[in-house]
């Protein structure tokens, strides 16, 4: 056998098994990497739809744009218990096939009711989807350098302060 025809063969089984992980990747999974939670890119653009409803664009950009779906769902991968993460698939589900050809009023309306009651999947997936969604706003770059004035020193320093006694 031709020593140059082995090598050369060799080279591609290596670069088809480098490429093998890539073509096996399941397709319209989520954008990012979840550990514990399995969601599907329909879920990740409800999410998103979401968020914009519940921080809208206006001078300041709105949670899509912050991306504030994706740290929702990396949030629940990572720091719900597993318990919270069953109840957050199970209404985000219940509240997609409600939501899946209403207006951006309608659902804002519908989440606006959904609030007041204390029960159910709905009501637990919101309050975890809320929870995480204003946590990732506050904790955004947007927020952090526009909005939060930073002071290096924490105050001006009084060495001498009179007490009332």
């Amino acid at each position: 056998m031709n020593r140059r025809t082995v090598v050369k063969q060799l080279f591609i089984i290596a670069g088809g098994i480098a490429l093998l992980p890539s073509c096996l990747r399941e397709q319209g999974g989520a954008s990012i990497v979840l550990k514990n939670i399995k969601l599907s890119a329909t879920d990740e653009d409800f999410l998103g739809k979401l968020v914009e409803i519940l921080i809208p664009k206006t001078d300041s950009p709105g949670g899509l744009e912050l991306n504030l779906h994706l740290f929702v769902m990396k949030m629940v991968d990572d720091c719900e218990s597993p318990e919270n993460q069953d109840l957050f698939l199970k209404g985000m589900h219940l509240l997609k096939d409600q939501y899946r050809s209403g207006t951006p009023d309608y659902i804002l309306r519908s989440l606006t009711t959904l609030e007041s009651q204390k029960e159910g999947d709905e009501v637990a997936f919101f309050n975890i989807f809320k929870k995480r969604a204003i946590q990732g706003y506050l904790n955004s770059e947007y927020v952090m350098k526009n909005k939060l004035i930073y002071k290096l020193i924490p105050g001006k320093y009084e060495a001498a302060v009179k007490l009332k006694a």
